[in-house]
């Protein structure tokens, strides 16, 4: 069953699709209690992967990754964030990017304690079976996708973060890359790696901390088990 293609899409995508949709909404949560209620007003605060999946984004690109091996990441149709709505439009940009890391997070410490009960409750065969499975792929998909989506690169969420920490001449220079956006991102993140195999962003800046992080799950869950 490990080999079927629909089992490991599964496996792959449903916790994809499930993290991606609650960082979005996450976003929108925050923006609206700052004051921002665009995401409301067009209907993104929403559960229904429906209104957030981008065909490509969250289906066909992890699919891909998915049966190739490498890490599994993706996006979603961004939830619109008006920063001049925001009571206070720098700290409060940096408050909404965060806020979608910071639900991947959540979700996989709650992930985590799920996993240890069902460890805990019906054994090791229980754990590894197909809930099991989901639950640490869960785990690994929202840390990687929250420390991702730190990096500081439009249009990431580090880059609203370190947009609001530089000094505002800085910021406004910084902001104009915005318009490259997922140019800027294909070249760096898979051009650059297959160039210089040493500049690969993701091997050396993200997966490391997401390895040490996501052990530190794991230990939780063993800790509930």
């Amino acid at each position: 069953m490990d080999n079927n293609l629909i089992y490991r899409a599964a496996v792959a995508i449903v916790p994809l699709v499930i993290a991606i949709v609650f960082h979005e909404v996450a976003h929108g949560w925050a923006a609206r209690a700052l004051g921002d209620p665009t995401a409301h007003e067009q209907r993104r605060l929403s559960f229904n992967p429906l209104r957030h999946v981008d065909p490509v984004g969250t289906i066909v690109v992890p699919l891909g990754l998915a049966l190739a091996g490498a890490p599994v990441f993706g996006w979603a149709k961004p939830v619109p964030v008006d920063a001049r709505r925001l009571r206070e439009p720098r700290t409060g940009m940096m408050l909404v990017a965060l806020a979608g890391p910071g639900m991947n997070l959540a979700l996989a410490l709650v992930a985590s304690v799920l996993l240890g009960a069902l460890a805990g409750s019906g054994g090791p065969t229980i754990a590894n079976g197909f809930v099991g499975q989901m639950l640490i792929e869960f785990i690994l998909v929202n840390v990687f996708l929250a420390l991702f989506n730190l990096l500081p690169i439009p249009p990431f969420d580090g880059s609203h973060v370190l947009e609001g920490l530089l000094p505002r001449p800085l910021a406004v220079r910084y902001e104009r890359l915005r318009g490259l956006g997922f140019a800027l991102v294909i070249v760096l993140v898979v051009v650059l790696p297959m160039v210089a195999p040493n500049a690969n962003i993701v091997a050396r800046v993200v997966l490391p901390p997401a390895q040490w992080l996501a052990g530190r799950f794991f230990a939780v869950a063993h800790a509930v088990a």
